[in-house]
Protein backbone atom coordinates (compact mmCIF):
# COMPACT_ATOMS: atom_id res chain seq x y z
CA UNK A 1 0.00 0.00 0.00
CA UNK A 2 1.37 3.31 -0.96
CA UNK A 3 0.94 6.43 1.18
CA UNK A 4 -1.01 8.21 -1.43
CA UNK A 5 -3.52 5.46 -1.11
CA UNK A 6 -3.79 5.91 2.60
CA UNK A 7 -3.94 9.28 2.41
CA UNK A 8 -7.19 8.95 0.49
CA UNK A 9 -8.28 6.20 2.58
CA UNK A 10 -7.99 9.29 5.70
CA UNK A 11 -9.70 11.82 3.20
CA UNK A 12 -12.74 9.39 2.61
CA UNK A 13 -13.32 8.92 6.26
CA UNK A 14 -13.40 12.54 6.71
CA UNK A 15 -15.62 13.60 4.37
CA UNK A 16 -17.89 11.04 5.02
CA UNK A 17 -18.52 12.22 8.55
CA UNK A 18 -17.64 16.27 7.62
CA UNK A 19 -19.77 17.60 10.77
CA UNK A 20 -18.46 15.04 13.39
CA UNK A 21 -14.47 15.87 12.13
CA UNK A 22 -15.56 19.43 12.35
CA UNK A 23 -16.75 19.00 16.16
CA UNK A 24 -13.33 17.16 17.43
CA UNK A 25 -11.70 19.11 14.98
CA UNK A 26 -12.37 22.21 17.41
CA UNK A 27 -11.78 19.91 20.23
CA UNK A 28 -8.29 18.72 19.05
CA UNK A 29 -7.31 22.44 18.31
CA UNK A 30 -7.82 23.31 21.42
CA UNK A 31 -5.75 20.79 23.07
CA UNK A 32 -3.20 21.94 20.80
CA UNK A 33 -3.29 25.93 21.77
CA UNK A 34 -2.98 25.06 25.36
CA UNK A 35 -0.49 22.52 24.90
CA UNK A 36 3.49 22.33 25.37
CA UNK A 37 3.34 22.47 21.22
CA UNK A 38 5.04 26.06 20.93
CA UNK A 39 7.54 28.04 18.46
CA UNK A 40 9.40 30.82 20.11
CA UNK A 41 6.07 30.99 22.47
CA UNK A 42 3.30 30.88 20.21
CA UNK A 43 0.99 27.77 19.30
CA UNK A 44 2.20 26.29 16.41
CA UNK A 45 -0.29 25.81 13.29
CA UNK A 46 -1.62 21.86 12.78
CA UNK A 47 -3.73 20.59 9.82
CA UNK A 48 -6.13 17.55 10.72
CA UNK A 49 -4.59 15.15 8.84
CA UNK A 50 -1.31 13.24 9.71
CA UNK A 51 1.54 11.95 7.57
CA UNK A 52 0.85 8.62 7.66
CA UNK A 53 3.26 5.75 6.68
CA UNK A 54 2.34 2.46 5.83
CA UNK A 55 4.76 -0.61 7.74
CA UNK A 56 6.84 -0.73 4.84
CA UNK A 57 7.11 2.29 3.37
CA UNK A 58 8.54 3.02 7.70
CA UNK A 59 10.96 0.19 6.84
CA UNK A 60 11.67 1.19 3.47
CA UNK A 61 13.10 4.70 4.95
CA UNK A 62 14.43 3.43 7.78
CA UNK A 63 16.79 1.37 5.92
CA UNK A 64 17.09 4.78 3.69
CA UNK A 65 18.39 6.67 6.37
CA UNK A 66 20.58 4.27 8.52
CA UNK A 67 22.15 3.98 5.11
CA UNK A 68 22.77 7.73 4.73
CA UNK A 69 24.03 7.90 8.29
CA UNK A 70 26.53 5.28 7.46
CA UNK A 71 27.53 7.05 4.48
CA UNK A 72 27.65 10.55 6.66
CA UNK A 73 29.94 9.02 9.52
CA UNK A 74 32.27 7.52 6.36
CA UNK A 75 32.66 11.60 5.47
CA UNK A 76 33.30 12.53 9.14
CA UNK A 77 35.94 9.54 9.32
CA UNK A 78 37.34 10.69 6.02
CA UNK A 79 37.69 14.73 6.80
CA UNK A 80 39.47 13.87 10.41
CA UNK A 81 42.15 11.74 8.76
CA UNK A 82 42.66 12.63 5.50
CA UNK A 83 44.00 16.96 5.41
CA UNK A 84 43.19 16.89 1.74
CA UNK A 85 39.81 15.96 2.05
CA UNK A 86 39.65 18.69 5.03
CA UNK A 87 40.80 21.27 2.53
CA UNK A 88 37.66 20.91 0.30
CA UNK A 89 34.73 22.08 3.05
CA UNK A 90 37.05 25.36 3.43
CA UNK A 91 36.05 26.15 6.94
CA UNK A 92 37.78 28.95 8.81
CA UNK A 93 40.79 27.69 11.67
CA UNK A 94 39.09 27.71 14.59
CA UNK A 95 36.35 25.85 13.62
CA UNK A 96 38.59 23.31 11.93
CA UNK A 97 40.57 23.19 15.17
CA UNK A 98 37.35 22.53 16.98
CA UNK A 99 36.33 19.57 14.52
CA UNK A 100 39.45 18.23 14.99
CA UNK A 101 39.16 17.54 18.82
CA UNK A 102 37.09 14.50 18.64
CA UNK A 103 35.01 13.37 21.50
CA UNK A 104 35.93 10.42 23.90
CA UNK A 105 32.66 8.44 22.88
CA UNK A 106 32.33 6.06 20.02
CA UNK A 107 29.63 7.97 17.59
CA UNK A 108 30.55 11.13 15.87
CA UNK A 109 27.30 11.88 14.99
CA UNK A 110 25.11 11.30 17.91
CA UNK A 111 21.92 13.11 16.82
CA UNK A 112 20.31 13.84 13.40
CA UNK A 113 17.12 14.73 11.41
CA UNK A 114 17.80 14.42 7.78
CA UNK A 115 14.92 16.04 5.90
CA UNK A 116 13.98 14.49 2.38
CA UNK A 117 11.34 14.76 -0.45
CA UNK A 118 9.27 11.90 -0.68
CA UNK A 119 7.02 10.84 -3.15
CA UNK A 120 3.77 9.26 -2.25
CA UNK A 121 2.70 7.70 -5.21
CA UNK A 122 6.28 5.85 -6.63
CA UNK A 123 8.66 5.83 -3.40
CA UNK A 124 11.26 7.59 -4.76
CA UNK A 125 12.82 10.53 -2.59
CA UNK A 126 15.69 13.40 -2.73
CA UNK A 127 17.39 14.89 0.19
CA UNK A 128 16.41 18.27 1.36
CA UNK A 129 18.76 18.66 4.19
CA UNK A 130 20.84 17.17 6.97
CA UNK A 131 20.27 18.51 10.36
CA UNK A 132 22.59 18.08 13.45
CA UNK A 133 22.63 18.89 17.11
CA UNK A 134 20.05 21.81 16.27
CA UNK A 135 17.45 19.42 15.13
CA UNK A 136 14.01 20.06 16.32
CA UNK A 137 10.35 19.60 16.83
CA UNK A 138 10.02 16.78 18.57
CA UNK A 139 7.59 17.81 21.38
CA UNK A 140 5.41 19.11 18.42
CA UNK A 141 4.86 15.72 16.97
CA UNK A 142 4.40 14.42 20.45
CA UNK A 143 1.98 16.82 21.78
CA UNK A 144 0.45 16.85 17.87
CA UNK A 145 -0.39 12.62 18.12
CA UNK A 146 -2.06 13.53 21.66
CA UNK A 147 -4.55 15.57 19.52
CA UNK A 148 -4.77 13.49 16.66
CA UNK A 149 -6.21 10.84 18.91
CA UNK A 150 -9.07 12.84 19.84
CA UNK A 151 -10.49 13.11 16.53
CA UNK A 152 -13.06 11.56 14.91
CA UNK A 153 -11.27 10.57 11.86
CA UNK A 154 -8.46 9.10 13.88
CA UNK A 155 -10.61 6.92 16.16
CA UNK A 156 -12.66 5.52 12.75
CA UNK A 157 -9.38 4.89 11.23
CA UNK A 158 -8.42 2.57 14.02
CA UNK A 159 -11.04 0.23 13.58
CA UNK A 160 -9.16 -0.83 10.80
CA UNK A 161 -5.48 0.14 11.10
CA UNK A 162 -3.06 -0.11 13.91
CA UNK A 163 -1.70 2.95 14.49
CA UNK A 164 1.33 3.64 15.93
CA UNK A 165 3.28 7.13 16.97
CA UNK A 166 7.02 7.52 17.88
CA UNK A 167 8.56 8.20 21.34
CA UNK A 168 11.31 10.50 20.48
CA UNK A 169 12.15 11.58 24.12
CA UNK A 170 12.95 8.71 26.47
CA UNK A 171 14.12 7.06 23.38
CA UNK A 172 16.69 10.14 22.82
CA UNK A 173 17.99 10.08 26.92
CA UNK A 174 19.11 6.14 26.79
CA UNK A 175 20.87 6.67 23.62
CA UNK A 176 22.85 9.97 24.80
CA UNK A 177 23.28 8.08 28.14
CA UNK A 178 25.13 4.92 26.05
CA UNK A 179 27.07 7.37 24.30
CA UNK A 180 28.07 8.91 26.96
CA UNK A 181 29.34 5.74 28.67
CA UNK A 182 30.88 4.51 25.39
CA UNK A 183 33.35 7.17 26.18
CA UNK A 184 34.63 5.90 29.36
CA UNK A 185 34.05 8.78 31.75
CA UNK A 186 34.73 8.29 35.14
CA UNK A 187 31.23 9.47 36.03
CA UNK A 188 28.48 6.44 35.53
CA UNK A 189 25.55 9.03 35.68
CA UNK A 190 26.10 12.59 34.40
CA UNK A 191 24.52 15.62 35.61
CA UNK A 192 23.16 16.95 32.52
CA UNK A 193 22.76 20.62 30.90
CA UNK A 194 20.59 21.17 28.03
CA UNK A 195 22.12 24.32 26.21
CA UNK A 196 20.89 26.94 23.90
CA UNK A 197 21.00 30.57 23.11
CA UNK A 198 17.15 30.48 24.36
CA UNK A 199 16.09 33.40 22.43
CA UNK A 200 16.66 31.61 19.39
CA UNK A 201 15.50 28.08 20.79
CA UNK A 202 12.64 26.85 19.39
CA UNK A 203 10.96 25.00 22.20
CA UNK A 204 11.86 26.12 25.87
CA UNK A 205 8.86 23.58 25.99
CA UNK A 206 11.12 20.68 24.31
CA UNK A 207 13.70 21.20 26.18
CA UNK A 208 12.35 20.70 29.16
CA UNK A 209 10.84 17.87 28.23
CA UNK A 210 14.58 16.49 27.57
CA UNK A 211 15.52 16.89 31.29
CA UNK A 212 12.68 15.58 32.22
CA UNK A 213 13.60 12.05 30.24
CA UNK A 214 17.19 12.21 32.02
CA UNK A 215 15.81 12.71 35.34
CA UNK A 216 14.23 9.19 34.55
CA UNK A 217 17.75 7.59 34.18
CA UNK A 218 18.75 8.65 37.10
CA UNK A 219 20.92 11.68 35.86
CA UNK A 220 20.09 15.18 36.84
CA UNK A 221 19.35 17.92 34.12
CA UNK A 222 18.31 21.27 33.60
CA UNK A 223 17.59 23.74 30.81
CA UNK A 224 20.45 26.43 30.78
CA UNK A 225 21.24 29.61 28.87
CA UNK A 226 24.41 29.11 27.32
CA UNK A 227 25.87 32.62 27.78
CA UNK A 228 24.51 31.98 32.06
CA UNK A 229 27.40 28.99 32.60
CA UNK A 230 31.05 29.51 34.04
CA UNK A 231 34.44 27.72 34.13
CA UNK A 232 37.13 27.66 37.19
CA UNK A 233 39.55 25.74 34.58
CA UNK A 234 38.03 22.41 35.85
CA UNK A 235 34.50 22.10 36.06
CA UNK A 236 31.89 23.59 34.19
CA UNK A 237 29.04 24.98 36.00
CA UNK A 238 24.99 25.75 35.66
CA UNK A 239 24.06 29.01 37.01
CA UNK A 240 22.60 27.35 40.48
CA UNK A 241 26.14 25.89 40.67
CA UNK A 242 25.44 22.57 39.23
CA UNK A 243 28.55 20.71 37.85
CA UNK A 244 28.19 20.21 34.23
CA UNK A 245 29.53 16.52 33.45
CA UNK A 246 27.44 16.07 30.07
CA UNK A 247 26.04 18.61 27.47
CA UNK A 248 22.97 17.91 25.02
CA UNK A 249 24.14 21.03 22.80
CA UNK A 250 21.22 22.76 20.92
CA UNK A 251 23.15 25.69 19.97
CA UNK A 252 24.23 25.33 16.69
CA UNK A 253 27.66 26.09 15.12
CA UNK A 254 27.17 29.18 13.45
CA UNK A 255 25.16 30.31 16.46
CA UNK A 256 28.27 29.70 18.60
CA UNK A 257 30.32 31.50 16.34
CA UNK A 258 28.39 33.95 16.09
CA UNK A 259 28.40 34.58 19.41
CA UNK A 260 31.71 33.07 20.45
CA UNK A 261 32.30 36.63 22.88
CA UNK A 262 29.17 36.27 24.67
CA UNK A 263 30.06 32.27 26.07
CA UNK A 264 34.32 32.11 26.94
CA UNK A 265 33.15 29.84 29.59
CA UNK A 266 31.24 27.44 27.25
CA UNK A 267 34.12 27.73 25.20
CA UNK A 268 36.81 27.20 27.45
CA UNK A 269 35.19 24.36 29.01
CA UNK A 270 35.03 22.71 25.61
CA UNK A 271 38.76 23.34 24.18
CA UNK A 272 39.90 22.10 27.29
CA UNK A 273 37.86 18.68 27.29
CA UNK A 274 36.39 19.56 30.71
CA UNK A 275 32.80 18.80 29.78
CA UNK A 276 31.01 16.14 27.19
CA UNK A 277 30.19 17.41 24.62
CA UNK A 278 26.90 15.65 22.54
CA UNK A 279 27.13 16.35 19.57
CA UNK A 280 30.60 18.03 19.98
CA UNK A 281 31.65 20.02 16.79
CA UNK A 282 32.59 17.71 14.26
CA UNK A 283 29.11 17.42 13.48
CA UNK A 284 29.52 21.00 11.51
CA UNK A 285 31.05 18.41 8.44
CA UNK A 286 27.23 17.16 7.82
CA UNK A 287 25.31 20.22 9.06
CA UNK A 288 27.60 22.48 6.09
CA UNK A 289 25.31 22.24 3.17
CA UNK A 290 28.83 22.16 1.38
CA UNK A 291 28.70 18.42 1.95
CA UNK A 292 25.81 18.63 -0.67
CA UNK A 293 28.10 19.21 -3.39
CA UNK A 294 31.40 17.16 -2.20
CA UNK A 295 28.98 13.66 -1.59
CA UNK A 296 28.92 13.28 -5.58
CA UNK A 297 32.58 14.60 -6.16
CA UNK A 298 35.03 11.19 -7.06
CA UNK A 299 37.19 12.34 -4.13
CA UNK A 300 34.41 11.31 -1.79
CA UNK A 301 33.15 8.18 -3.95
CA UNK A 302 36.78 6.85 -3.50
CA UNK A 303 36.14 5.69 -0.08
CA UNK A 304 32.97 4.33 -0.64
CA UNK A 305 31.38 1.21 -1.70
CA UNK A 306 29.91 1.41 -5.13
CA UNK A 307 26.15 0.52 -3.77
CA UNK A 308 26.70 3.64 -1.79
CA UNK A 309 27.81 5.84 -4.66
CA UNK A 310 24.81 4.32 -6.28
CA UNK A 311 22.81 5.41 -3.40
CA UNK A 312 24.05 9.22 -3.66
CA UNK A 313 23.03 9.59 -7.52
CA UNK A 314 19.62 8.29 -7.02
CA UNK A 315 19.00 10.70 -3.52
CA UNK A 316 21.29 13.49 -3.58
CA UNK A 317 20.49 16.35 -5.66
CA UNK A 318 22.55 18.09 -7.89
CA UNK A 319 24.05 20.84 -6.36
CA UNK A 320 27.35 23.53 -6.74
CA UNK A 321 28.72 26.54 -5.54
CA UNK A 322 27.07 29.98 -6.60
CA UNK A 323 29.97 30.70 -8.33
CA UNK A 324 30.45 32.98 -11.17
CA UNK A 325 31.93 30.07 -13.22
CA UNK A 326 29.22 27.57 -11.87
CA UNK A 327 26.95 30.43 -13.18
CA UNK A 328 27.77 30.16 -16.59
CA UNK A 329 28.34 26.57 -17.08
CA UNK A 330 24.81 25.94 -15.79
CA UNK A 331 21.10 27.12 -17.14
CA UNK A 332 20.27 28.77 -13.52
CA UNK A 333 19.72 32.48 -15.16
CA UNK A 334 17.94 31.05 -18.08
CA UNK A 335 15.77 28.00 -16.69
CA UNK A 336 15.19 29.53 -12.78
CA UNK A 337 12.31 27.04 -12.11
CA UNK A 338 14.53 23.87 -12.23
CA UNK A 339 16.80 25.87 -9.23
CA UNK A 340 17.09 26.85 -5.53
CA UNK A 341 19.63 28.95 -3.58
CA UNK A 342 20.85 28.22 -0.40
CA UNK A 343 23.17 29.36 2.83
CA UNK A 344 26.23 26.79 3.30
CA UNK A 345 25.81 27.31 6.73
CA UNK A 346 21.96 28.66 8.18
CA UNK A 347 19.05 26.67 9.53
CA UNK A 348 15.25 27.45 9.34
CA UNK A 349 15.24 27.82 5.38
CA UNK A 350 16.37 31.36 6.47
CA UNK A 351 18.03 33.11 2.89
CA UNK A 352 16.87 29.86 0.84
CA UNK A 353 15.06 30.95 -2.39
CA UNK A 354 13.39 29.15 -5.32
CA UNK A 355 13.29 30.15 -8.51
CA UNK A 356 9.63 29.25 -9.15
CA UNK A 357 8.24 31.84 -6.40
CA UNK A 358 9.88 34.62 -8.37
CA UNK A 359 9.39 36.63 -11.74
CA UNK A 360 12.52 36.47 -13.86
CA UNK A 361 14.16 39.73 -12.75
CA UNK A 362 13.56 38.84 -8.91
CA UNK A 363 15.23 35.58 -9.97
CA UNK A 364 18.20 37.56 -11.26
CA UNK A 365 18.97 40.16 -8.83
CA UNK A 366 18.83 37.48 -6.11
CA UNK A 367 21.44 35.55 -8.19
CA UNK A 368 23.78 38.20 -8.47
CA UNK A 369 23.36 39.90 -5.10
CA UNK A 370 24.09 36.04 -3.49
CA UNK A 371 27.11 34.30 -5.93
CA UNK A 372 30.62 34.13 -4.80
CA UNK A 373 29.36 34.78 -1.32
CA UNK A 374 29.15 31.36 0.49
CA UNK A 375 25.89 30.07 -1.25
CA UNK A 376 25.45 26.78 -3.12
CA UNK A 377 23.04 26.32 -6.14
CA UNK A 378 20.73 23.26 -6.50
CA UNK A 379 18.28 21.60 -8.05
CA UNK A 380 15.17 22.55 -7.56
CA UNK A 381 12.90 19.28 -6.03
CA UNK A 382 9.13 19.99 -6.30
CA UNK A 383 7.79 18.59 -3.04
CA UNK A 384 4.36 15.59 -3.37
CA UNK A 385 1.50 17.55 -2.56
CA UNK A 386 -0.78 15.45 -0.34
CA UNK A 387 -4.53 16.06 0.75
CA UNK A 388 -5.46 17.63 3.55
CA UNK A 389 -8.08 20.11 5.52
CA UNK A 390 -7.58 23.05 7.91
CA UNK A 391 -10.45 23.46 10.16
CA UNK A 392 -9.77 26.96 11.28
CA UNK A 393 -10.78 28.48 8.15
CA UNK A 394 -14.57 29.67 8.42
CA UNK A 395 -15.25 27.19 5.32
CA UNK A 396 -12.78 24.33 5.54
CA UNK A 397 -11.92 22.52 2.27
CA UNK A 398 -9.65 19.79 0.79
CA UNK A 399 -6.50 20.83 -0.53
CA UNK A 400 -2.73 20.03 -1.33
CA UNK A 401 0.19 20.79 0.42
CA UNK A 402 3.50 20.28 -0.38
CA UNK A 403 5.01 17.94 1.89
CA UNK A 404 8.62 17.34 3.89
CA UNK A 405 9.36 14.37 5.82
CA UNK A 406 12.38 14.96 8.34
CA UNK A 407 13.91 11.20 9.75
CA UNK A 408 15.55 11.39 13.22
CA UNK A 409 18.27 9.00 13.88
CA UNK A 410 19.23 8.82 17.05
CA UNK A 411 22.85 6.85 17.52
CA UNK A 412 22.76 5.55 14.33
CA UNK A 413 19.33 4.20 14.74
CA UNK A 414 16.14 5.31 13.31
CA UNK A 415 14.40 7.11 15.42
CA UNK A 416 10.64 8.59 14.28
CA UNK A 417 9.21 10.93 11.76
CA UNK A 418 8.68 14.88 11.78
CA UNK A 419 6.48 15.58 9.20
CA UNK A 420 5.33 19.06 7.68
CA UNK A 421 2.84 20.64 5.18
CA UNK A 422 2.93 24.39 2.98
CA UNK A 423 0.98 25.96 0.73
CA UNK A 424 4.08 26.93 -1.09
CA UNK A 425 7.04 25.12 -2.43
CA UNK A 426 9.46 26.24 0.26
CA UNK A 427 8.33 24.28 3.68
CA UNK A 428 9.40 26.59 6.46
CA UNK A 429 8.48 28.12 10.01
CA UNK A 430 9.88 31.36 7.84
CA UNK A 431 6.82 31.16 5.58
CA UNK A 432 3.92 29.09 5.50
CA UNK A 433 4.72 26.22 7.33
CA UNK A 434 1.57 23.80 9.35
CA UNK A 435 3.17 21.12 11.27
CA UNK A 436 1.58 17.58 10.84
CA UNK A 437 1.34 14.41 13.22
CA UNK A 438 3.33 11.83 12.11
CA UNK A 439 2.28 7.97 12.47
CA UNK A 440 2.88 4.31 11.03
CA UNK A 441 -0.17 2.39 10.15
CA UNK A 442 -0.83 -1.35 9.25
CA UNK A 443 -3.81 -3.54 8.64
CA UNK A 444 -5.40 -5.22 11.04
CA UNK A 445 -5.53 -8.95 11.02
Amino acid sequence: MTMKEINEYYKSLIEAHMEGNAITAKESLDYLNNSTAKYKGKPIYSLYMPQAFPKEVMEYLKTSVETMYGILIKVMKEYLSKPDYRELFGFPKELEELILRTPKYETLLPICRLDIFYDEENGGFKFCEFNADGCSSMNEDREMNIALKITKAYQDMEKEYEIHSFELFDSWANAFLEIYQSGGYEKELPNVAVVDFLELGCSMEEFEQFAKSFRKLGMQAQVCEIRDLTFDGEHLYAPDGMVIDAIYRRAVTSDIFKHKQEIPAFMDAAKAGKVCLIGDFCTQIIHDKTLFYLLNKERTYSFLTQDEIAFLQEHIPYTTELMDKQIADSDILDNKNSWIIKPKDSYGAKGVYAGVNFSQSEWEGLVNTHKNADYIMQEFVMPYRSWNIDFRKKKPTFRKYSSLTGMYVYNGKFAGFYSRQADHEIISSEYDENDVPSVWVEKKA
